[in-house]
């Protein structure tokens, strides 16, 4: 070993002893503020010997002591700020400075590289005391000098930027060709910004040069820049490569022969595309195109028709995952045409695009839902009322009271698969209590042994020591039976379904399947069954409404949507592992409640005897559909109100202004073309403060919430509604005031 790598061990043995000194110091700071003093002289003790700068510094940055190196080079700096001493080498080290400070003081220690004109510098930073700070300023130059002297012996030219794209360092080969001293990148090149993979013109001491520019990230935030030559044509060349000069090159190259043949290719390609040896392989074996196919493109690269727009390519084989940028570059000139193929991996940015494309197909598709379950309860409450209003003219021995029954059963079933859709969207009308998870699957248990059959044996496997949860009840059952029933299903009506619960804390945020979750406290519950599997390409596409493995008849494809609308509305998460031929999981994911320490004192619930006898009292009747007022009017009447009808808010208004008509309750859509219901009682409520009212939708409760204040003396009630609930509803609201909406 050299006597210059000997020292450089030393040097590096130093600094790591004396960072786990200062750590260890900086734990001690919790016995008292009584050890402040020793603290101080046993850091001043280590920092003496160090063989790169050190300062000890209070809170704000003022130095208390400086060591011997540090001296040498600020001079005798104690009393001054470090930002006043870094001004010689960083152009605005306040922030930089503060930056540091703030990430120690968050976690106990904090480091950054930076690199300069001066050369490359590491700063780091550890809290000793609340008083008390060690700064550190590793002179990195050296790494720099290497680099640059292994950059001198490239036959490529190439040079390295600052962030700010200013000149750090130009290697041999093209200072030959300059002919000149360059400071930024400007001074190189007038076609800016550079485009990896594409063709500028380089400033050079013979002329405009044509050159590929390629790109690879270095230290601190600097960029590699390599010149290739465009090789177009046969005309002079002012430098050149060979091919084996770029095989340690950081950037993914291929040379490509006009029948697709690989020719050659760099470490960095065969890395990043995971091939051994491409003897024999064409482009087509390594990439798949991505809307056309490789062999047109490239025939039409070579004929000059292909213009120089880079193409995405996703990998074959094992890196069928990876997404790679493809650039076409003419080479060998007409003696031996060949292209150059630049590579920019782009996975990260596809993958982040194919996240982008499924929520916004989700978010269009939950739309869509939430707008036809809307118009389908308009229709469902008019079907089912209708047919309530029958039954009032109907007994148990009418010939016409069975059909009119079944009518009435269909609708309800309608309603479900409404509220289903409604659930995919998230926007159906929770009602979410604190519940044990053990408690709610022990009460499903005899349903769901009911619906797994004879055949399957449904086991339970409960946390002793269970967190509780705040969700629907309701909802959460529902989930739950979709997943068995998808369970039994999967295996054929035959085999075991494990559920299980447990607790789950994250100490980090997990990430699964391109979601996030945070840290915390969990309740896991988890279907497990040993059915035929889902295979890779479809299980992605699960939780998509409508999507379903079943056979035709067999399912709707709103199972698991509804299930994912439902656990994600709830704020938990829903996850699915399978293997084909083992079996599926499905892992749920929901957040730990937290219980307030201040008892929560249920209100006793005022008991009201259903309205049987003639009611009184005038009602405003504001609905934008036909038969859903026709209904509702009807129904009111037939109670004893008297009812008046408008078709919009702006009618409504209309009536209103006589300030003669006497109105005791508003009952109104929210979603109206024009004005919606919660504007208009706005308004009609400035000379009608005390009116109360009973707002009517197909949507969810919250769905039509915004920054406006709440509407007071106000109840909401989803649509579809019966008879019994429409009437039932307005008597309790004419009886008294009830709390805001």
């Amino acid at each position: 070993m050299t006597e210059e790598g000997t020292l450089r061990i030393g040097l590096i043995a130093a600094a790591g002893l004396l960072l786990l000194c200062a750590t260890v110091l900086a734990g001690r700071v919790a016995f008292g503020s009584l050890r402040s003093k020793q603290l101080e002289t046993t850091a001043i003790r280590l920092m003496q010997d160090d063989l790169d700068c050190a300062f000890l510094t209070d809170a704000m940055g003022q130095v208390r002591y400086a060591n011997t190196v540090a001296v040498m080079r600020f001079g005798d700096c104690t009393g001054w700020r470090l930002a006043d001493l870094f001004g010689s080498f960083l152009a605005n080290p306040h922030p930089f400075l503060q930056r540091l400070s703030h990430g120690a003081h968050l976690t106990g220690a904090s480091k950054e590289d930076v690199i300069t004109r001066s050369g490359h510098f590491r700063l780091s930073v550890v809290v000793i005391s609340p008083a008390l700070r060690l700064w550190r300023l590793d002179d990195l130059g050296d790494q720099t000098v290497a680099a640059a002297r292994q950059h001198d012996t490239l036959p490529l030219p190439m040079l390295t930027l600052a962030p700010n794209n200013a000149v750090l360092h130009i290697n041999t080969a093209l200072r030959s060709v300059l002919g000149r001293s360059v400071a930024c990148l400007d001074d190189l090149f007038d076609d800016l910004p550079l485009a990896p993979g594409q063709r500028h013109m380089l400033k050079t001491a013979q002329g405009p040069q044509p050159v590929i520019v390629a790109v690879a990230e270095g230290w601190g935030g600097a960029r590699d820049i390599y010149l290739l030559a465009d090789q177009r044509g046969d005309g002079p060349r002012f430098f050149t490569a060979d091919w084996h000069a770029i095989e340690d090159l950081p950037i993914p190259l291929l040379k490509i022969a006009r029948s697709g043949v690989i020719l050659g290719t760099n470490r960095e390609s065969r890395q990043l595309l995971r091939i051994v040896n491409t003897e024999g392989l064409k482009l087509t074996d390594l990439l798949d195109g991505l809307g056309r196919p490789i062999n047109d493109w490239l025939r039409e690269a070579f004929e000059g028709r292909s213009g120089r727009s880079p193409q995405f390519l996703q990998g074959r084989g094992q890196s069928q995952d990876t997404f790679v940028q493809v650039t076409l570059n003419a080479a060998g000139g007409t003696t031996a045409p060949h292209r150059i193929a630049v590579l920019d991996d782009v996975t990260e940015l596809k993958s982040l695009e194919a996240q982008f494309v499924q929520s916004q197909k989700m978010q269009a598709i939950g739309q869509l839902a939430g707008g036809v379950a809307h118009d389908f309860n308009n229709l469902l409450t008019a079907i089912s009322g209708h047919c309530d209003l029958l039954l009032l003219r109907h007994d148990e021995g009418d010939l016409n009271y069975s059909d009119l029954i079944q009518i009435h059963q269909n609708a309800n079933r309608a309603a479900s698969l409404v509220g289903q859709l409604l659930a995919f969207s998230r926007k159906q009308t929770l009602q979410p209590e604190v519940i044990d998870l053990r408690e709610t699957l022990s009460d499903l248990t005899h349903l769901l042994n009911r619906l797994v059959g004879e055949k399957v044996t449904l086991t339970l496997d409960h946390d002793p020591d269970l967190l509780p949860i705040r969700a629907d009840k309701r909802q959460l059952e529902q989930v739950l039976m979709n997943l068995v029933v998808n369970a039994r299903d999967a295996m054929q009506g035959a085999g075991d379904i494990r559920v299980t619960t447990q607790n789950l804390r994250l100490r980090d945020p997990m990430v699964k399947d391109r979601a996030v979750v945070p840290l915390g406290d969990y309740v896991q519950v988890k279907v497990i069954d040993h059915g035929h599997g889902i295979s890779p390409d479809k299980l992605h596409k699960i939780f998509e409404p409508f999507y379903t493995t079943k056979r035709p008849g067999e399912g709707t494809g709103l199972g698991l949507s509804t299930a994912y609308g439902i656990v994600k509305q709830t704020g938990g998460y829903i996850f699915a592992d399978s293997e084909l031929g083992k079996g599926t999981e499905f892992s749920l994911l929901f957040p730990r409640h937290i219980r307030t320490d201040e008892p929560v004192v249920a209100a006793e619930p005022v008991r009201r005897e259903p309205v049987d006898g003639p009611a009184t009292g005038v009602v405003l009747l504001v609905e934008d559909e036909a038969p859903v007022r026709a209904f509702a009017s009807r129904a009111l009447r037939l109670r004893g109100y008297s009812v008046l009808e408008a078709d919009c808010a702006e009618t409504a208004l209309a009536m209103l202004e006589d300030p003669a008509l006497h109105v005791d309750l508003f009952v109104t859509d929210v979603i109206m073309p024009g004005m919606d219901g919660p504007s208009w009682v706005r308004q009609a409520r400035e000379a009608r403060p005390d009116t109360k009212v009973v707002f009517i939708s197909g949507y969810a409760e919250d769905a039509f919430s915004d920054s406006q204040p709440q509407v007071t003396n106000a109840i909401f009630l989803p649509k579809p509604f019966s008879l019994t609930t429409l009437t039932q509803t307005v008597q309790e609201q004419l009886a008294e005031t009830l709390p805001a909406a």
